[in-house]
């Protein structure tokens, strides 16, 4: 069987839309046919054991899964590794578009694999780490300056993008649209995120 394995941090039908149209384009060129989707809707800071086992219990030896890219198996490098160790010792292939990876247990411990695998993995990590630098030293120099950080006052209620805050000023302040900063965090669509931005007025924060 092969699957196409999807996962987002809430309800978001852009970005299953998204993933689901860059796995059904890679199975088009290659003449593959995809026999179902996986799609789970799971916080990236749920543990591995939460965010693996929707996966795990769907699949069998010698089933395929396909995935848009290797951020949508682990947030982590051990967290990815691991859970690529786990699938593969369980003869399921692995193929993530983005990266153009296959990996299964015959070639995943090869050296120019797994060179390639803790390569893409690392890199994806240091670039969330260095978002979250760069954004709080900006978010650290506004305040410096006086200027008011955190809720303005008022009525405005908590909402699903508060504990993204800091990164959106941050993609904000690079000139990142905001339907790729929506798309990126994986959460809300672009209409909510702009009017979250200008009820926070974070768009004054990035500038």
């Amino acid at each position: 069987m092969i699957i196409g394995y999807i996962r987002v941090s809430c309800a978001d039908t852009q970005t299953v839309s998204n993933q689901r149209s860059e796995i059904l384009e890679y199975a088009h060129r290659n003449k593959i046919k995809i026999d179902k989707f996986i799609e789970v809707e799971m916080s990236s800071r749920k543990s591995i054991k939460d965010r693996k086992l929707d996966l795990l219990q769907e699949l069998n030896a010698n089933d395929t899964v396909i995935s848009s890219e290797l951020s949508r198996f682990g947030r982590s490098i051990s967290e990815l590794l691991t859970l690529v160790a786990e699938l593969t010792d369980k003869n399921i292939n692995l193929i993530f578009v983005k990266q153009n990876m296959h990996l299964n247990s015959s070639n995943v411990n090869d050296i120019a694999n797994k060179v390639l695998l803790n390569t893409f993995s690392l890199l994806a990590e240091l670039e969330r780490d260095f978002v979250s630098l760069r954004t709080k030293e900006a978010l650290r120099a506004k305040k410096a300056q006086g200027i008011a950080l955190g809720k303005p006052k008022g009525t405005l209620q908590g909402s699903m993008f508060d504990e993204h805050k800091e990164k959106i000023v941050e993609l904000l302040s690079y000139g990142v649209p905001i339907a790729k900063i929506a798309s990126t965090l994986e959460v809300g669509t672009r209409q909510s995120l702009n009017t979250y931005i200008k009820k926070r007025e974070l768009d004054k924060l990035a500038s």
